[in-house]
């Protein structure tokens, strides 16, 4: 089942890989682009673009620099979170900083949540 997303977002959710963090690149690059199960980067899915989303165990991972410690981006987030939540999707969030210094931790995170979501 495909997941409805704005087509208006393709253009900005291609600039994004373009012009990703370093945390996102060190995680893609580093994890991800190679994990046996496949992830896509800067997924549009309904009015949102998510870092990176695993289709088959419908999970997101997003990478928060330090704006989303804000309330107001906070507030955002949690919204972003329930309504993905809405379709099946399981939403894992690192921060900038457990990128930097716990890369192995979060990259097996992921796996063990992908492991776990898969049917």
């Amino acid at each position: 089942m495909s997941l409805p997303y704005n087509k208006n977002l393709i253009p900005r959710a291609k600039g994004l890989r373009k012009a990703a963090t370093p945390q996102e690149n060190h995680l893609w690059y580093d994890f991800l682009r190679a994990y046996p199960v496949r992830f896509q980067r800067q997924k549009a899915i309904d009015a949102f673009i998510v870092d990176f989303y695993c289709h088959a165990a419908k999970l997101v991972v997003e990478i928060d620099g330090s704006q989303h410690y804000e309330p107001k981006e906070q507030a955002y987030d949690a919204k972003r979170t329930k309504v993905l939540e809405r379709y099946g999707i399981e939403v894992l969030r690192f921060s900038n900083r457990e990128i930097n210094l716990y890369f192995s931790e979060v990259c097996e995170q992921i796996d063990f949540t992908v492991k776990r979501r898969l049917p």
